[in-house]
């Protein structure tokens, strides 16, 4: 079975059925397991490539007036370090599944928290395909269904694969959704850094 099919199971596995779709990913070898890696790198490529056609093909409306477009050079580079900062993003919560396994008894090594990392981000970067036509809106709601799922998918893949039981694993969970919730706040602000002080928006 090829890399890429395996992906595209574990990715409509994990949306349709998520625990038994955990359970598969727990029951993974070390090596086998390291090879999911480009799942993250491959999948964050959707949500990226969607806004950047979004953005400066379509373009969005407010108040029902023209529509808004990003200039390409523009949208190239913001959506560069988007698509780098996603990565970074589930590298860092992957680490800290890591860092954070042995107080609830779980052993682990680095690859296997960053895998889960990404594993539970797919509807995440699945919702972000919605970019292709920004909506405020329909982008809002997609995305805190996303996130919603996402928080299901942690909390009941992280018993399954890191094989602790049901009550650590609702803590561990816990403490990850936290740590979760501080890497997003400092995404966000380094992105309004970003766009304010190294590259803010070109717009037609």
């Amino acid at each position: 079975m090829s890399e890429e099919i395996g992906m595209l199971i574990h990715m409509f596995g994990l949306l349709v059925q998520p625990r038994r779709q955990w359970q598969l990913i727990g029951n993974l070898s070390e090596k086998n397991l390291r090879r999911q890696i480009p799942y993250v790198i491959v999948l964050a490529l959707l949500p990226a490539l969607a806004w950047y056609f979004g953005t400066t093909r379509v373009g969005w409306s407010i108040g029902g007036g023209d529509p808004v477009r990003i200039t390409s050079d523009s949208a190239l580079s913001l959506v560069a370090v988007f698509y780098c900062t996603m990565v970074l993003a589930v590298v860092a919560i992957g680490y800290f599944i890591h860092w954070m396994a042995k107080t609830y008894g779980a052993s682990t090594y680095p690859m296997k928290g960053m895998v889960i990392a990404g594993f539970t981000a797919t509807p995440i970067f699945i919702a972000g395909a919605a970019g292709f036509y920004p909506m405020l809106w329909l982008d809002i709601l997609l995305a805190t269904l996303a996130v919603a799922y996402a928080v299901y998918l942690l909390y009941l893949g992280i018993p399954i694969v890191m094989g602790v039981s049901e009550e650590r694993g609702f803590l561990f969970a816990s403490a990850i959704v936290t740590v979760s919730l501080v890497v997003a706040v400092m995404v966000m602000v380094g992105t309004v850094l970003f766009w304010s002080l190294v590259a803010p928006p070109v717009f037609h």
